[in-house]
């Protein structure tokens, strides 16, 4: 079945092409939820519920643009949203002055125990280096999204940048 047919089907509710989709993209939208999530089952709740809105929103989808594209800004939407409405998402009002530069080719440190130490973030920071560092959006988009000033997308992102560098020279020397 073709991706267009997919969707149409999906549009008509149809059971059997809703259990396609999620097979099809629930790994890729799984891998989107868990940089943004603490652990693996708060992830798992937000992929439930980024279908969830799928299948009710997939209506809206006028075939303009990735439709990949499009589950993954729902995606992201709904795990924001859920941060938001548990208050998670505090506003920093610190300044970091210069930004901090994060290169982890140096070291011995694997993907899996990075994304570990993101996961380990708090909420803001985590949200804003994932936002802006893995997913390319800019402060303005960030600070809209989060509901903050572009000033304290900067600052989170310098915040989540030192402690990640701070945690990967602690894990290096104990590594030696």
């Amino acid at each position: 079945m073709s991706l267009e047919e997919l969707i149409k089907r999906c549009k008509e509710q149809n059971r059997k092409a809703q259990e396609e989709l999620y097979r099809k993209y629930s790994g890729v939208l799984f891998g989107m939820c868990l940089k943004y999530s603490r652990n693996k089952t708060e992830a798992e709740d937000s992929l439930h519920d980024s279908f969830m809105t799928i299948f009710d929103k997939i209506g809206q989808y006028n075939n303009r643009g990735s439709f990949e594209g499009w589950m993954k800004r729902i995606t992201v939407n709904t795990v924001l949203q859920k941060y938001r409405k548990e208050r998670h998402l505090d506003v920093v009002t610190e300044n970091i002055g210069e930004e901090v530069d994060l290169h982890i080719e140096d070291t011995s440190i694997s993907l899996s125990r990075l994304l570990g130490l993101i996961q380990e973030l708090p909420n803001k920071y985590r949200l804003t280096f994932n936002l802006y560092v893995l997913d390319g959006y800019t402060h303005k988009e960030i600070s809209e999204m989060l509901g903050t000033s572009t000033g304290t997308s900067k600052s989170n992102l310098a915040r989540a940048r030192m402690i990640l560098k701070e945690r990967i020279e602690k894990e290096n020397i104990n590594i030696a």
